[in-house]
Formats: structure tokens, C-alpha cells, sequence
């Protein structure tokens, strides 16, 4: 009697944690080498949708009497719809600043990118998120009204000082950190299922947590904190949002893409090991 063939069923479902990072870096050397005019864009678009989603999450946390009471019950579900973000912008080809750091970051330490051709990424990025977070702002959300009665104003304004106003400068840096980690690995787990649906919930769930602990994203603040100051959120101001809101953040968020979740990644499975190929196929 002849042996049983063993078939790898799970190598046709999804690829491994090695051919993970082998596509990160390959997607990022591409993406590094893009139209910058395509780079922009996809990141306004992505900042659009994060924008959408960012505000979907603060309505309904707008539940003043579990505020008070029982604020685990808001952070819930806040964590429950805020992952919409990342799913719309993964699956419809967006550029995520945040996704960026760890993309990129890995085909430069392959050596399949140059580094200017990175920082360049970065910058295209981070300023396109930042514009499609404003104009949605603008035309989607202060022009329709959306947050002008209460309780979502009130919910607005006590959200964004307690986002800037209560922690310290250090610990929205420890905050960012976090944050990137997370994100960076929902993109990577994203990446490995091959069906849709494995794709949204493997995204889903590092978000989760991310959101549920109040860390910070760079990309989210470019909605959250404009549209506090807009609402006259006491003691946030332009200058403020940029020296805790932005800097320490976007230094976290690099910190945890690039180390704690790419660099961690390329480690482990790239350096010092044999080629990987995909699909049957080598870079």
C-alpha cells in the first residue's frame, strides 16, 4: 500500500509570516518607485476615507450617560467601527503614511530601494493623508453639520482635550509607537489571507486593540484635532496640534512601522536567509 500524499491546504489559503514580509518588500521597492502624482493621490483618497470612518467613530461614542459611568462602554465601540478605516483604504489601493513607514522601510533595508526614494514616499504620504483628512473635514463634515448639536460637539471637544490637553509629550511619543506597531501589523496580516474575508478581519482586529487603548495615529489626529479646534476645544490651538499632536506622534508612528513591526519582520525572515519567492516565483 502506497503512502498517503500530503497536501499543504493552508499554502493555498493564505501565505506565510516569510513570504509576508517577501511581499512587503517587493510592494514597497514598486511603490517607492511610483508616480509621485499617483503616490498623492492615492493618499488623499486614503485620507478621505480615514476621515469618514475617524467620524463614524466619534458619533457613536456620543453616549453621555456611559461617559460618565462606564467610558469602557464607548472606547468598545469606537474600537468596533474605527477599523473601517484601514479596511477601506487596504482594499481599495490607498496610501496610509502610517503603512508606509513599514512598506518602504522594509525594501530599503532588502536593498530594493534607495533611501531618498523612501523619505520621498513618506513625505508624498504624509501630506496627501493631511489634505484628504481636511477636505473631507471641510465639505463632509463641517459643512453638513455633522458634530453642531449636542451631544456630539460636547463629545468632540471633550475627546480632543483629553487626546492633547492630559498626557505628556513623552507619553504621546510611547503612544505613537504603539499605535504603528498595530496598524503596521494589521497590514501585514492583511496581506497574508488570500480571500476577502480573512483579509477584514485579520486587518480588524491589531486596530482594535490599538483604538481600544487610546494609542495615537498621525493620520487620525489630522481629523480628530482639526475638528476640535474648529469646535473651540479650550486650550487646543494650531501650535499645540503640531508640537503634541503631530511631531510626537508622526516620530512614534515611524518608530513602529519601521522598527518594532517591519525591521522586527525583515530580522527575523529576510536577513541572512535563503531567497523567498512568491508563488513559485523570485524577485
Amino acid at each position: 500500500m502506497s503512502n498517503p500524499v500530503m497536501v499543504n491546504v493552508t499554502s493555498n489559503m493564505a501565505y506565510t509570516a516569510a513570504e509576508t514580509i517577501e511581499i512587503v518588500s517587493r510592494l514597497g521597492a514598486k511603490k517607492g518607485r511610483g508616480r509621485p502624482d499617483k503616490a498623492f493621490l492615492g493618499a488623499m483618497s486614503a485620507g478621505c476615507l480615514l476621515a469618514l470612518a475617524a467620524g463614524g467613530s466619534l458619533i457613536v461614542t456620543a453616549i453621555p450617560w456611559y461617559n460618565e459611568n462606564a467610558p469602557g462602554i464607548p472606547k468598545l465601540l469606537c474600537a468596533l467601527v474605527f477599523p473601517v478605516a484601514l479596511v477601506l483604504i487596504m482594499l481599495t489601493g490607498g496610501e496610509l503614511f502610517t503603512g508606509s513607514t513599514m512598506i518602504t522601510g522594509v525594501a530599503v533595508l532588502h536593498g530594493r530601494l534607495p533611501v531618498g526614494k523612501m523619505l520621498l514616499h513618506w513625505f508624498l504620504c504624509f501630506w496627501g493623508n493631511f489634505s484628504g483628512c481636511l477636505f473631507t473635514l471641510a465639505i463632509f463634515i463641517i459643512s453638513a453639520g455633522v458634530f453642531d448639536d449636542e451631544p456630539f460637539r460636547g463629545q468632540v471637544i471633550k475627546f480632543v482635550a483629553h487626546k492633547q490637553l492630559d498626557p505628556t509629550w513623552g507619553q504621546i511619543f510611547i503612544r505613537g509607537i504603539g499605535c504603528n506597531w498595530l496598524v503596521c501589523l494589521a497590514i501585514f496580516m492583511g496581506m497574508q489571507p488570500k480571500d476577502i474575508a480573512s483579509k477584514i478581519m485579520a486587518m480588524y482586529m491589531p486596530i482594535f486593540v490599538f483604538v481600544m487603548l487610546g494609542f495615537d495615529h498621525i493620520a487620525a489626529n489630522m481629523f480628530f484635532i482639526p475638528l476640535g479646534i474648529w469646535l473651540g476645544t479650550p486650550g487646543v490651538s494650531i501650535g499645540l496640534y503640531i508640537w503634541k499632536g503631530m511631531i510626537p506622534v508622526a516620530l512614534g508612528n515611524l518608530i513602529g512601522g519601521t522598527v518594532f513591526c517591519g525591521g522586527y519582520y525583515y530580522y527575523m525572515f529576510i536577513l541572512g536567509e535563503p531567497d523567498i519567492a512568491i508563488d513559485g516565483l523570485y524577485y
